[in-house]
């Protein structure tokens, strides 16, 4: 098992220019480790747990990530964690510090599930996830998400794939 890495992008599948078409196979039900793994970390609001600046936050933290060049395209991950019904925090995955922006490390051994479905279904996702987490042990299991593709990209592709993370 490698540690720090994710399964690769392959661009040339973006008929939109924008996401590539998700794969879940390489994500589904599989283990990742992230030891002191680089992110930057910003903070979104939400109204029970439905995000009001998600778009302006992504928006305004890639722009600053692009203009430092620490993007890696082909090895990407954004997670994103409730925090509580009014905030969450956005994981953007660097290959270095981000000058002016909150720089985080994560380690931990995850376990991932692939979902299916509308952002509505989020909250039953959630709960199969924490039951993933407890089977194996945790008992306090953490839990990200990974919306794989933006809202226009999913209307394209016909699915709109989310990957569950938990930290085990």
């Amino acid at each position: 098992m490698q540690v720090n890495h994710v399964p690769k992008y392959d661009m040339s599948k973006s008929k939109t220019g924008c996401c590539p078409e998700f794969d879940p196979e390489p994500w589904d039900d599989k283990t990742f480790v992230f030891k002191d793994k680089l992110f930057v970390k910003a903070n979104t609001r939400s109204v029970f747990y439905m995000p009001i600046n998600l778009g302006s936050v992504i928006t305004k933290t890639w722009t600053a990530i692009e203009k430092s060049g620490v993007k890696d395209l082909d090895e990407y991950i954004l997670l994103s964690k409730d925090i509580s019904p009014w905030k969450a925090e956005q994981y953007f995955w660097v290959t270095k510090e981000v000058p002016d922006l909150e720089n985080v490390k994560l380690s931990g051994t995850f376990k991932t599930k692939v979902f299916e479905g509308e952002y509505k279904e989020a909250k039953y996702w959630h709960e199969e996830m924490l039951n993933i987490g407890q089977k194996s042990g945790s008992k306090n299991p953490q839990v990200y998400f990974y919306y794989t593709t933006c809202p226009k990209c999913a209307k394209v592709y016909g699915k709109n794939y989310t990957v569950g993370l938990v930290k085990i």
